[in-house]
């Protein structure tokens, strides 16, 4: 008699695909293991060194005080002294360097010091504030009574002043009977004659005493010695000044130069 399949086989032959007991322990059991493994030690170290070396960063620049406004230089000033300077920008002694607000102290100085050009405040760690200044300087005066009104290179009237800084020609405006007047204005005439002044031949610029303008294209150089230039209009500056500086070298004896037309330029008087 043919003997009768087992217990075991019996057991597996009732479970469905043929399926044995084995329970999963690799493959994707083991994979799903490894996916969602705590994280070591390490990482949780190396984050807390970040937190605690930030935070370090932010007490050392605003709680310590190691890096706290001690002293504040101010370089660059010509007429104005580094006092009155330091006065209008009113830096914070002993508040945080990093705190300092330089733009607002920038501002300070350019609305209540005219006679400052440009300035720049910068941080020298780790305990100062340093102001490097730039001021305007005078191209121009005007006279104002017993007192002159500096001008710029601009056109800005920046200061007025007790005395004439020395080098610096007087500006006459003597249009008042003028028709140009109905289209240029004296604000107009003031630029021309500041346009005029920076394009004078160095030397030429040293020896001019006074602008005189009488209209926007008769404007007239008064130079040391009893010279005068008649330059005409501000138009074609750099041309004027080579004609000009070629005209004295060839006549240095002439009282009189005419380059308002500069391609037919004159010299007379001696």
């Amino acid at each position: 008699m043919a003997a009768g399949p087992t217990t075991a086989e019996k057991s597996g032959a009732s479970r469905p695909n043929g399926s044995s007991d084995r329970s999963p322990r690799g493959g994707d059991g083991e994979a799903r293991e490894g996916r969602f493994r705590v994280p070591g030690p390490r990482p949780l170290l190396i984050c807390s060194a970040l937190i605690l070396l930030v935070a370090s960063g932010i007490w050392a620049l605003y709680g310590s005080s190691w890096f706290r406004v001690e002293r504040v230089t101010t370089s660059g000033t010509r007429v104005l002294t580094p006092r009155e300077v330091e006065e209008v920008a009113a830096v914070p002694m002993g508040a945080p360097l990093v705190s300092v607000d330089t733009d607002a102290i920038e501002a300070r100085l350019a609305e209540r010091l005219p006679r400052v050009d440009t300035v720049d405040v910068v941080r020298s760690w780790p305990h100062g504030i340093g102001l490097r200044v730039t001021e305007r300087k005078p191209v121009l005066l005007l006279e104002k009574g017993r007192r002159f009104v500096e001008v710029d290179s601009a056109g800005t009237r920046f200061a007025t002043v007790d005395r004439a800084p020395r080098g610096v020609p007087k500006l006459v405006l003597d249009a008042s009977a003028s028709p140009s007047l109905r289209r240029f204005d004296a604000d107009r005439l003031l630029a021309e004659a500041v346009v005029v002044a920076g394009e004078l031949p160095k030397k030429v610029a040293v020896d001019t005493r006074v602008v005189r303008v009488t209209s926007y294209d008769s404007i007239t150089l008064e130079l040391s010695g009893g010279r005068t230039v008649f330059w005409g209009s501000g138009e074609d500056g750099e041309v004027k000044a080579r004609v000009l500086s070629a005209l004295m070298k060839a006549a240095p004896k002439a009282g009189h130069f005419d380059v308002s037309a500069p391609t037919a330029p004159a010299a007379t008087g001696s």
